[in-house]
């Protein structure tokens, strides 16, 4: 079969993609009226909830409007996009918010900026953001650790979050951009910790493991936002999936690939019939009724960049898998003929064990959607990369 046959297959198979593009530009259209340069979280009842500059969450919108904007050129999407690049200075700057999350908000705000436009400012920004990324490194246990202590009860210094196999990803970009390895070498060890602590034998992943922070020893498993300290939080899976799958991508270093196939296989043997997680592949068969789509986004980019990363022969597996899942959340949870949702993708659930933003439209899920179908139409900048 020679290239002339497969390609009309391909663009035949692929239709929908273009459509599921062009009416995500018309919806952000109209739902950037009223967001602007806020940063939104979850939707409830239909509207999307706004959260402070410092949230987690706060580069997704932003990125997802850079996203579009290369290929349509929509002004206003740009506008908006460094309005919330700006507001993110007194987060920056004020410091005391910081944690673990530099790199969901900075990659997708700055780092985009100065990818897509040469930004000076952005550049600078984003470079500030990795160094205190890489400030938060544990020596002793070879992890960036997650969360500040934010009030007296709690004490989060040896704590390591399965999250931040992606956050990771703006150290690699520093140290590229800098010339100074030591960005570097904190982004490998972190992940070596990954491999060790986070990632099972048969590809599992956990979400949160503390340490002693004094001597680096494994203290205790944590479920987190997943059901249980061993269950399988279908998100964390499609973090450690991404996150392993963009470290080979910097690194080349084997460790990682092989550590990103052993994930997605878990996850894609643990996929229900329409290819959408569950919201953890272990929780009880009571609760197996929530998914979470925003988990089958970002997986599905992690799935389509390994197709890229691959040997030819395992290629298309992987490239399929993605379609799939992308495929079954525009045509089955998407939200594009309701004017009374402002999400994308429907069936989110962000913190089910806290009862929190449960089958619910997620930005990061609008956000990862979206850059599946930039990874499906090809030529556009993925920032992560």
């Amino acid at each position: 079969m020679n290239e002339t046959t497969i390609q009309p297959k391909q663009n035949e198979r692929l239709g929908w993609v273009e459509e599921a593009w062009n009416r995500s530009v018309d919806k952000v259209l109209r739902t950037s009226k009223r967001i602007g340069a806020n940063f939104p979280h979850a939707s409830q009842n239909g509207e999307y909830q706004l959260e402070e500059p410092a949230w987690w969450t706060a580069g997704f919108w932003p990125g997802l409007l850079w996203l579009l904007h290369e290929e349509s050129g929509r002004k206003e999407f740009r506008q908006i996009a460094e309005a919330c690049e700006e507001r993110l200075d007194e987060v920056l700057d004020g410091f005391d918010r910081l944690d673990h999350d530099l790199g969901f908000m900075w990659i997708l705000t700055s780092l985009a900026n100065y990818k897509l436009n040469e930004a000076e400012v952005s550049r600078r920004r984003a470079l500030k953001a990795a160094n205190y990324l890489a400030g938060r490194f544990n020596v002793q246990g070879g992890f960036i650790r997650a969360w500040n202590d934010w009030n007296y009860r709690s004490d989060n210094a040896g704590v390591a979050i399965i999250d931040c196999a992606m956050n990771v990803q703006l150290l690699y970009w520093a140290s590229r951009e800098s010339g100074d390895v030591r960005y570097r070498h904190v982004a490998d060890a972190h992940l070596h910790t990954v491999l060790e602590h986070f990632i099972r034998p048969d590809g599992s992943v956990r979400h949160i493991v503390r340490f002693d922070p004094e001597t680096g020893e494994v203290a205790e498993y944590i479920g987190g936002q997943g059901y249980a300290p061993e269950s399988a939080w279908s998100r964390g899976t499609a973090w450690a999936l991404y996150g392993l799958a963009l470290a080979y991508h910097h690194t080349g270093r084997q460790e990682y690939l092989d550590g990103a196939k052993r994930v997605a296989h878990f996850f894609l043997s643990q996929l229900p019939e329409d290819h959408v997680p569950h919201w953890d592949f272990r929780a009880p068969e009571d609760t197996k009724h929530l998914r979470d789509s925003s988990a089958g986004a970002c997986a599905a980019c992690g799935l389509l960049l390994l197709a890229e990363e691959v040997p030819a022969a395992e290629q298309a597996g992987y490239r399929l898998a993605g379609e799939r899942i992308l495929e079954s959340l525009y045509t089955r949870y998407g939200a594009w003929d309701n004017p009374d949702e402002e999400g994308l993708i429907l069936r989110g659930t962000s913190h089910y064990p806290q009862g929190k933003n449960v089958d619910v439209p997620l930005i990061y899920g609008d956000y990862f959607f979206v850059e599946g179908l930039a990874r499906l139409k090809g030529g556009l900048t993925i920032y992560w990369e």
